[in-house]
């Protein structure tokens, strides 16, 4: 019986090696497969801004009503809750978000067109505050003016190329962003109204019941996270306003209304929108008051604001829900920005908070991890292989 021993293990014995050559393979292979993704995903980064700029027309309308469509659907959840039919309470949800619209564009807008005929006084008073400043320092002037003096060619020729007046350029705009406003409003009134239908396809189309509730759950997590933080923020922004507004009737600047929606409107954009708030106050103020040292404190007061409101009261109420990395914040604003300007800037951050949202379900790339050998995505099959029953036999 000894004898027989060995010849009856001999055939067992290689199964591990070629168990764990098949593992190896098959990780080489996920490696090699995750990489081709990686650069696919790159070269779609890198190719995408210039499709979608290019093809603005169709493709902003489309984005910005996927987003209307994700704010918008739990209120519309719940009016269909109350006993409105799924259309009258679609299109009630989305007339609430215009009405709310046309009123803070009408509390920026029409205070603005009223200051408009006083740009050419703040534009003086602007140049005299910096005249009498140049003037403190006309050593500085002395030598710009050598300099220059040294540089100058004079056969060179100056080109001025003539460019169209900004009212031009608004009657030229008009009739294209009317057009792709309806468009969106439209294509929004009809991704509302079928949210039924499309969570019913996502839940009973599927053909696994697992992947049914995982579809469900990323829809449901995307849906209440981005409207969540947007109704959040937008009720913070709306605060900054009125505190703004408050402010400059309190410190006797023109338009007080005006000043506050635009504060609220701007304090939608991350770290830019404060910045170009205070460039604004402070601009307004040089050119209106009597010295610089006033004209700076409607800029200084606002700094002050935000400073409380940016780091006391918004991480306090949004919490680590809503919590994003500021180099992520900044390079969505910069992309979406570059592709649609101020719009792509408006629908930077839902669009990160949504790729966010969809990524913590399907898991986040470990692009660090992946260039030192470890594998692209931290949930695969192999780091379940200490478990047997869930390979194939």
């Amino acid at each position: 019986m000894s004898d027989s021993e060995p010849s009856a293990q001999s055939p067992e014995a290689p199964a591990p090696t070629r168990r764990s050559r098949r593992l190896a393979f098959a990780e080489q292979e996920l490696r090699l497969i995750s990489s081709l993704v990686l650069l696919i995903g790159l070269g779609l980064f890198l190719a995408l801004p210039f499709v979608l700029s290019i093809g603005s027309v169709v493709f902003l309308p489309v984005v910005t009503a996927i987003v209307l469509t994700v704010i918008l659907s739990p209120l519309a959840d719940k009016l269909n809750g109350w006993g409105l039919p799924n259309a009258i309470a679609s299109i009630t949800a989305l007339l609430f978000f215009f009405a709310i619209l046309l009123l803070a564009l009408a509390l920026i807008l029409q205070p603005a067109i009223a200051l408009f005929d006083d740009v050419p006084d703040m534009a003086r008073g602007v140049m005299n505050r910096f005249s009498e400043l140049r003037e403190q320092f006309a050593w500085i002037a002395t030598i710009n003016e050598q300099l220059a003096a040294l540089m100058s060619d004079e056969g060179t020729r100056e080109v001025v190329l003539a460019a169209p007046s900004l009212l031009e350029q608004v009657a030229f705009a008009t009739p294209s962003l009317v057009l792709e406003t309806i468009l969106t409003l439209l294509m929004a009134y009809f991704m509302i109204e079928a949210r039924v239908r499309l969570r019913q396809r996502l839940l009973f189309g599927r053909a696994s019941f697992g992947s049914s509730i995982k579809a469900a759950r990323v829809i449901r997590e995307v849906q209440d996270r981005v409207a969540a933080y947007i109704i959040t923020v937008g009720s913070i922004n709306a605060l900054v306003g009125v505190v703004v507004a408050l402010g400059a009737w309190a410190l006797g600047v023109d338009a007080p209304i005006m000043w506050g929606g635009l504060a609220a409107l701007l304090n939608f954009l991350p770290y830019v929108g404060p910045v170009l708030m205070i460039a604004l106050l402070g601009l307004f103020g040089i050119g209106t008051a009597d010295t610089i040292v006033l004209g700076l404190v409607p800029a200084i007061a606002y700094l002050v604001l935000h400073t409380i409101e940016a780091n006391l009261i918004t991480p306090q109420i949004l919490g680590a829900r809503f919590t994003m990395n500021p180099v992520m914040i900044l390079i969505a604003l910069s992309y979406f920005t570059w592709i649609w300007g101020f719009f792509g800037a408006l629908l930077s951050v839902p669009i990160l908070l949504m790729l966010t949202a969809l990524f913590d379900h399907i898991g986040r790339p470990n692009l660090v991890g992946f260039i030192f050998g470890e594998p692209l995505f931290a949930g695969n099959l192999f780091d379940e292989q200490e478990q047997p029953e869930a390979l194939p036999k």
